[in-house]
């Protein structure tokens, strides 16, 4: 069981529109995913990506994995009911167009990868300057 300063750190965490979206893509598709693959399924800049993965795993909802040059991020192994129950949360709310566009973006991002990794960095030309 969490605390109150914990429970405080993933709801604030939560409540950035990017933060969300990262969290949407990983607990509807009970996905893991590198910094490239969150950039071209989210339409963001790499060091916004990047700065938004490190608050949402600084908060405990997420882990990163290094694999050679890639991180791969997936929900958080931790046995947490607050985590878990935030995770239900997020997973049952409504596709808006947004939503539906980041997972239409993840489907065809996710097609991209080699024996189930990422190796092509990123895709999208406007986000790769």
């Amino acid at each position: 069981m969490i605390g109150r300063d914990e429970a405080t750190s993933a709801f604030k965490a939560v409540s950035e529109p990017t933060r969300l979206r990262m969290l949407r893509l990983l607990t509807v598709n009970n996905a893991e995913m590198c910094v490239c693959e969150f950039v071209d399924a989210l339409g963001e800049r790499q060091y916004n990506v990047s700065r938004q993965l490190k608050i949402l795993e600084t908060a405990g909802l997420i882990r990163g994995e290094k694999e050679g040059r890639w991180i791969y991020y997936r929900l958080s192994a931790k046995k947490d009911p607050t985590a878990a129950a935030l995770y239900r949360l997020v997973t049952r709310l409504p596709e808006d167009a947004v939503f539906a566009a980041d997972q239409q973006r993840f489907r065809e991002r996710m097609c991209l990868r080699s024996d189930g990794r990422c190796r092509v960095g990123i895709q999208t030309p406007s986000l790769t300057s």
